[in-house]
């Protein structure tokens, strides 16, 4: 069998610039988007990973925590000149913005913005970072608030949708208070210039200088090698819903997952429609509706555009288009696709169970602010990742985040 880090290694869906840390897919979402390979990877990650978090794996295998913060930030030494930078995503445009100066923040960008990365710039050039790093911004000394959340008092912060909060007679809440910025590391890059770097996951934060006004962490959640953290009934549960996937994944014919891997732009809009219900809250239930209620959004969506076009030529476009992509929902193949929703769900159901005992071991409590209080929730999500190859997963309960971030009844760190 292979390792969790052979089989992680795949699960990867990097928009890759040159091994740029830019956007990982959710693991379910591998069946749509990794054809057959893609599916079976996502089936053994899962297997590999109830293994280790059930006491029977030994590996480098480590998780982090996903942090709802906000900016992001990147800094460390420009390799062209030797000068300490603090920069946001542009660092990897082809011309990249890297800002050395509090001048060249405010030169380039306004507002909140500026004001964190001048903080962040000031307070980061001290920690004697050598490369790159990137991390998210988690709070300045403005964000930090004294709340009391059910009767406890906490010092909190709320970059984006969670609201992080620390016991206000705890040790860490002393330390929080103290500093000017809040930074959780996440990624490492190397090269000898901007554009050949390359990333990998985790960041050596023994080797930063401390500084009282600086409280930074790594995203490590904690080492779960050969920790036991599921229960027998929970390995057994993840082993069903794994059994489960692997039988629908065997009746799946491999042209339909393959043709699908192959046409990205149409597995982008069968994402984009399963995201309409996870904005609704809704988990896809009834698979064989859920594959007519596509075609049927297929339908409108290419109705519109048809509306839209003033030429013939425009409209002959678009009903050539429709005609391609209805040939994937022919009569035939959407049975395959009906198993293919089966086989996502199995995983959602596998991946979920790992999430609830990972979310028990996070450090600090989250909550979403609702118009009327506070309500406790889970962590962002988690990436497991094998550092022999920097091969990583993403497992998001994407129900309960993603709704929360759509929802308007959640308050959001921005809209305070």
């Amino acid at each position: 069998m292979k390792s969790f880090l052979e089989h992680i290694n795949d699960c990867i869906s990097e928009a890759s610039k040159g091994g740029k840390n830019t956007h990982m897919t959710h693991i379910e979402d591998r069946v749509i988007y990794g054809g057959v390979k893609g599916s079976r990877e996502a089936i053994f990650a899962l297997r590999s990973l109830r293994d280790m978090l059930a006491g029977k794996a030994t590996s480098s295998t480590n998780v982090t925590e996903k942090w709802d913060g906000a900016p992001a930030v990147f800094a460390g030494i420009d390799p062209s000149d030797g000068k300490f930078f603090v920069a946001k995503k542009g660092i990897f445009n082809k011309d990249p913005k890297v800002y050395k100066s509090e001048t060249d923040v405010r030169n380039d960008t306004s507002g909140d913005l500026a004001e964190k990365l001048v903080i962040a710039f000031n307070e980061l050039k001290d920690l004697g970072i050598k490369n790159v790093i990137q991390g998210d911004i988690m709070f300045t000394k403005g964000d930090l608030e004294s709340e009391s959340i059910d009767g406890e008092k906490y010092v909190t912060f709320q970059p984006n949708t969670l609201v992080y909060a620390v016991p206000a007679n705890s040790a860490l809440a002393k330390t929080i208070t103290k500093a000017n910025l809040g930074v959780v590391w996440h990624t490492t890059y190397k090269g000898k210039d901007f554009e050949s770097m390359t990333a990998s996951y985790g960041v050596d934060i023994s080797s930063l200088k401390k500084k009282s006004s600086v409280w930074y962490q790594d995203a490590d959640l904690k080492n779960l090698s050969g920790t036991a953290t599921l229960t027998k009934a929970d390995t057994e549960e993840v082993t069903a819903q794994l059994s489960k996937a692997g039988k629908i994944f065997q009746k799946i014919k491999s042209t339909t997952l393959n043709e699908l891997e192959n046409n990205q732009a149409l597995a982008i809009k069968i994402e984009t429609f399963n995201n309409t219900l996870v904005r609704k809250g809704q988990r896809i239930t009834n698979t064989a509706k859920h594959v007519n209620d596509l075609i049927a959004w297929f339908d409108v969506k290419y109705k519109k555009e048809y509306e839209k076009r003033k030429s013939d030529k425009g409209k002959e476009n678009v009903l050539k288009k429709h005609e391609e992509e209805m040939q994937f929902f022919s009569k035939s193949n959407r049975k395959n696709l009906d198993m293919m929703f089966q086989l996502m769900n199995a995983i959602v159901d596998a991946k979920l169970i790992i999430i609830n005992k990972l979310d028990r071991l996070k450090e600090i409590d989250t909550f979403i602010r609702t118009r009327n209080g506070f309500k406790v929730t889970g962590s962002e999500g988690f990436v497991a990742i094998d550092y022999n190859t920097n091969g990583a997963v993403k497992l998001v309960d994407r129900l309960e985040f993603s709704t929360n971030n759509f929802s308007a009844d959640v308050v959001k760190g921005w809209e305070r």
